[in-house]
């Protein structure tokens, strides 16, 4: 019972952790998995009162629950990729133009119920691994005619200490696993559970012999999945995405994505940096996005010796701010293996080549520059050495990723802020990545206002279109002196060779249409626990998935 109650709960994790990759919510969607899954233990529990022969029923069970654990992720992928792929489908048949692919009607209500699927194999799921308790319960008291009141103690208890060692293990070991290398591993429980039943209590079993047949069948296919699962996955995750999948890995606290285009055989690939399935750069206009994040602050700031970036990982913001030949540059990431990958050639076995050269090229090898300092950890705790240590930064660049998660919000946080104005110089200036304006407005209002509440005197935002995410913005602020727009107006030029921005076009961004401030009084400010940030930039990306409603 406590191996069984650990697969149930890795079976949670696992089907919420890929259900948040594939639907994108990765909040809500946890939280709606683990809610639906507990529930239908609860039907599943009282299901199990109606079968008569529970030996039979057990021994079926662990294999039906070892098979569905081990296809769900299958499943859902291979009715993603049909989903993904009907609108080209139609779109050829009846020779349409590519830009006239089918997006509603059919199309869109098939997308709709395939997104579905993560939830109707969860709650199934979860009906299965419910009836597992009552069937033993009885199974026990059968064999051994326990009392009622030791029989539910000893499987109780069993099962919460089970399900404590299963989250233990998610947590340690399987979360850097491929994510079908962890469904087979606990799959593998299940139909050693189901052996070792069927050896013991063979003569209760109806149909023995075809319950070993399938358990034969059941463990070809689990060492199958495990062999070669990840890369059938990989096959299958290939067709949410526009472009080729060159490269995926799950790292400890994230899935990043490597796509690549060839558009023209003339000209450079383009590729397309995804952290769990979200844009992250696109490497044919990231150049705007990195213009318009560092170099505006680097311009509004009196010096450029010792400079910190926060988040940036690709260091593709790292390249920006070296131009301005800083005697030091302090980088804070969370995640080392997307550092790494971005700073080391990675070599890959399939295709006998170092996969990452052309990022590593893109960045111009900004990481291996003597005068970057990397620190790897929490941003949010790591600042704080850095305040221990009376450190003072003249510029300081925020490219963190949109706050799309509740770990993400406290690096949104007034708190967060306060902290990182203690580590400003009086003549700098910080910038922060505010998600789109135009999308998400009352999200990217928030942290302009977020920033003026933690005690910078002056604080701009500004925007710029980036065909790869849309209208994009940007707020900068100071602690004292001018305001960064007038400081960029008494400048003229920028010191330093840029690709794309123009002193004008800075300037220019810092207009926006008429009367888009005018319900800046009624945004909260984002304050640590407050998750108020988190809530608006959720509620604009479900106006924008279609599923946000308006009560009449």
């Amino acid at each position: 019972m406590a191996a069984l109650a650990g697969c149930g709960l890795i079976y949670e994790y696992l089907l919420s952790h890929y259900a948040a990759r594939v639907l994108g919510a990765v909040e809500s969607t946890i939280f709606t998995m683990i809610g639906l899954m507990i529930v239908s233990m609860g039907f599943g529990s009282f299901a199990a009162k109606k079968i008569q022969d529970a030996h039979t029923a057990f021994a079926w069970l662990e294999i039906c629950i070892a098979f569905l654990g081990l296809g769900a992720i299958f499943i859902i992928a291979l009715a993603f990729s049909f989903a993904n792929l009907l609108p080209a489908i139609i779109a050829e048949t009846y020779r349409l133009s590519p830009d006239l692919q089918p997006e509603g009607g059919v199309a869109k209500s098939i997308y709709d119920f395939v997104s579905l699927f993560p939830y109707i194999i969860g709650t199934l799921l979860g009906f299965l691994i419910g009836m597992e308790i009552p069937l033993i319960a009885r199974i026990r008291q059968h064999n051994h005619d326990k009392q009622l009141l030791h029989n539910t103690g000893t499987i109780y208890g069993a099962d919460y200490i089970g399900a404590g060692i299963g989250a233990a293990i998610w947590v340690i070991f399987m979360l850097n696993m491929p994510i079908t290398a962890a469904a087979a591993t606990t799959a593998s429980i299940n139909v050693i559970a189901g052996l070792s039943f069927y050896f013991r209590y063979q003569k209760h079993i109806r149909y023995p012999n075809l319950y070993f047949f399938s358990q034969l069948l059941l463990i070809a296919l689990t060492f199958a999945v495990f062999a070669y699962g990840s890369q059938w996955s990989n096959q299958l995750e290939n067709t949410l995405y526009k472009d080729s999948v060159i490269f995926s890995k799950q790292t400890k606290y994230q899935r990043f994505t490597i796509t690549k285009r060839i558009m023209d055989p003339a000209q450079d690939a383009v590729f397309t940096f995804f952290i769990n399935g979200r844009t992250q750069f696109s490497s044919s206009d990231e150049i705007i996005y990195h213009e318009m994040l560092v170099h505006p602050a680097m311009l509004a700031s009196a010096n450029h010796d010792n400079i910190l970036i926060i988040g940036g990982g690709d260091g593709l913001a790292l390249r920006e701010v070296l131009k301005w030949n800083p005697k030091k540059v302090t980088l804070i990431d969370l995640d080392e293996e997307i550092v790494t990958f971005f700073s080391k050639p990675y070599y890959d076995s399939k295709s006998e080549k170092f996969i990452n050269t052309p990022l590593i090229k893109l960045n111009k090898n900004a990481f291996s520059d003597p005068r970057v300092n990397l620190v790897y950890g929490d941003a949010f705790i790591e600042i704080d050495q850095l305040l221990k240590n009376e450190i003072l930064f003249n510029s300081i660049i925020v490219d963190l990723p949109d706050p799309n998660h509740p770990d993400l919000n406290k690096l949104y946080s007034k708190r967060f802020y306060e902290k990182l104005s203690h580590l400003l110089s009086g003549d700098g200036a910080i910038v922060v990545q505010s998600t789109s304006p135009y999308h998400a407005k009352n999200a990217f209002l928030s942290i302009g206002k977020t920033v003026k509440a933690a005690g910078f005197l002056h604080v701009n935002q500004y925007h710029q279109n980036v065909p790869s995410f849309g209208e994009w913005g940007w707020t900068i602020a100071t602690r004292n002196g001018l305001p960064p727009i007038t400081r960029l107006k008494n400048s003229n030029t920028i010191p330093i060779k840029t690709n794309w921005l123009t002193l004008e076009i800075s300037l220019a961004a810092f207009h926006f249409p008429q009367n888009y401030f005018a319900t800046l009084n009624s945004i909260q400010v984002n304050r640590l626990g407050s998750h108020q940030l988190y809530q608006y930039h959720q509620t604009a990306w479900e106006k924008q998935q279609g599923i946000y409603q308006i009560e009449p």
